[in-house]
């Protein structure tokens, strides 16, 4: 059987028992959970000259998640992002970003987040409250962040856990500030993260 026809085959019987599997919010498994880093990814974006949205990535996240659905104001999230990951569409740009006249990669080679606070804003939703630390500078940051499922990974059955964050930050606050205001200073920020149980 060819490789690709196998792995069809496989999907369509994993689909059924994956559907399953599928956990409410209230039947995480609570414990200590580290990132999927294969399956995360920080995505933020700008307005360009105020004609248009422009999208850059980070890969690369690692971290940990510490949850219990039945505390969830209790939970510790800590999360570290190599700036060498940040992607656009242009690689020129890419360079110029990561050099002194951004993110300054090679003095400070990681952005850090850890929460502070969390609060529950709805069956599925919490207010993230955190310090985010970024070219040298801390400061506190919000996200608003949705639970999109859980439940064991259909390939590895390792107990995963998956969400989406979104918050907004000013540049400059983090001495980011080149080209305010022809490229905004305000920044739109977009997380989805999986997280898998150790």
């Amino acid at each position: 059987m060819k490789a690709t026809h196998f792995f069809a085959v496989a999907v369509l019987f994993a689909v059924p028992a994956f559907a399953e599997a599928v956990w409410a919010p209230a039947e995480i498994q609570p414990g200590t959970y580290t990132i999927d880093t294969k399956e995360t990814l920080v995505r933020y974006s700008t307005i360009h000259m105020g004609f248009t949205e422009f999208w850059g990535t980070f890969a690369g996240a690692t971290g940990t998640l510490e949850i219990d659905p039945k505390h969830i104001e209790a939970a510790k999230l800590s999360v570290k992002v190599p700036i060498a990951q940040v992607e656009t569409t242009n690689r020129e740009l890419d360079h110029q970003l990561f050099s002194d006249e951004f993110f300054d990669g090679e003095t400070y080679p990681s952005m850090k987040f850890v929460s502070t606070k969390v609060v529950r804003t709805g069956p599925k939703t919490a207010e993230v409250v955190g310090d985010l630390s970024l070219h040298g500078i801390t400061r506190p940051v919000m996200l608003e962040v949705s639970f999109v499922g859980a439940g064991p990974n259909a390939f590895t059955k390792v107990p995963t856990i998956g969400f989406k964050a979104t918050g907004t930050v000013k540049r400059s606050d983090f001495g980011v500030g080149k080209y305010v205001p022809v490229v905004s200073d305000e920044t739109s920020i977009t997380i989805s993260a999986a997280f898998e149980k150790k």
